[in-house]
């Protein structure tokens, strides 16, 4: 019970928001405690003072002493058990309201969603649903997987070309970003823009067993020779910087304090436009084979030829009530002239599979 009594007391000092029942449980305990230890000092200080008089002994002096302390203990605890059914009332409301309170209702408790729009995690910010001005700027971090491919410069959007050196295959890339998102013009505006920082991951899978190689200052595919090849990928990394524009095409709005407000909270229909642009962190080729002497060889080789530094490309999206699918072109190649490749323009189909919400 002592531990209960200290939790709670805890609770209501560093919470702001309490459930009034809560409150009104701490304030009579507070009450029962200070009462009770009032008059457990009067009684002590009658016993100092028989002892200073020398009308009892130092060993009846502590006996005493001991005796009142229990005394008051145990009316205390007793008093403190009367209200125990309160703190369960207030303790059941409590969970029942962390259960069913609708997740907009107060932006102070953190959020965790999986759903058809992947995986959404928001953290409260301590502001409250009546002030939209608040849903109308972000900060997330957006996760996307992707399926990457390389087309011709004649031909942009002809993703799965069997001419390409490379795979077409439906995952083989990601990026993520931490994104600021704001309202342009006023706040019945259905334009926002989208400001972005974070990496993108681009593989490339060599066709007919083949591999990646550099030499003579070039990069081309080529057969393997020197064993059983069971797996090979070029990987290829951006520092990601997207500048996005979403345009709300089913606004709704809220009124509030006079004031008419585009309804950020409500699900929306959005189409995004937006540029970005990419520089190469790092590209590298991965070769794992066997041969007659061992079972699993694994070479990781920085490619040095080939691969342009930077990419600038254009992207177009459909978004609704979070389910974000989008197209990436890249505008630039991704390889330049040293590389013996027949398509070199990269193109992603991708899906946001996460967004955190700050």
């Amino acid at each position: 019970m002592t531990a209960i009594v200290a939790f709670t007391c805890s609770f209501a000092q560093e919470t702001p928001e309490l459930n009034p029942k809560i409150k009104r449980y701490s304030q009579k305990i507070d009450s029962i405690v200070v009462s009770e230890k009032s008059k457990m000092n009067t009684e002590l200080d009658v016993i100092d003072k028989n002892f200073s008089e020398k009308k009892i002994s130092i060993e009846e002096k502590l006996k005493q002493r001991e005796e009142t302390a229990q005394k008051y203990q145990q009316i205390i605890n007793g008093k403190v058990d009367a209200q125990q059914q309160e703190l369960e009332a207030a303790t059941k409301e409590i969970v029942k309201n962390s259960v069913f309170m609708d997740r907009d209702s107060v932006r102070s408790k953190n959020e965790f969603r999986i759903g058809h729009d992947g995986v959404n995690v928001k953290f409260g910010q301590n502001k409250k649903r009546d002030d939209p001005k608040f849903f109308l700027r972000s900060v997330d971090l957006s996760v996307s997987i992707m399926g990457s491919g390389l087309t011709s410069k004649d031909e942009p959007f002809n993703f799965y070309n069997r001419d390409s050196d490379t795979r077409n295959t439906i995952i083989n890339s990601s990026q993520f970003a931490l994104r600021y998102e704001d309202q342009i013009g006023g706040f019945r505006s259905p334009v926002f823009y989208r400001l972005g920082l974070g990496m993108r991951s681009d593989r490339y899978v060599p066709k007919y067993e083949k591999v990646f190689r550099q030499d003579n200052n070039s990069l081309f595919v080529d057969d393997f020779d020197r064993g059983s090849l069971k797996k090979t990928k070029l990987n290829v990394h951006y520092l990601y910087m997207p500048l996005d524009l979403r345009f709300v095409l089913n606004p709704k709005y809220t009124e509030y304090k006079g004031v008419k407000y585009l309804d950020n909270k409500k699900q929306q229909l959005s189409l995004i436009l937006g540029v970005y642009g990419g520089l190469r962190l790092a590209s590298t080729n991965y070769i794992k084979y066997s041969n007659e002497n061992s079972r699993r060889i694994v070479e990781r080789e920085r490619m040095m030829h080939g691969v342009n530094d930077f990419v600038f490309g254009g992207k177009f999206g459909i978004s609704y009530a979070g389910f974000n699918l989008f197209v990436q072109k890249d505008f630039t190649p991704a390889f330049n002239d040293s590389a013996l490749l027949k398509k070199k323009y990269g193109l992603q189909i991708g899906l946001e599979i996460a967004n955190l919400d700050f």
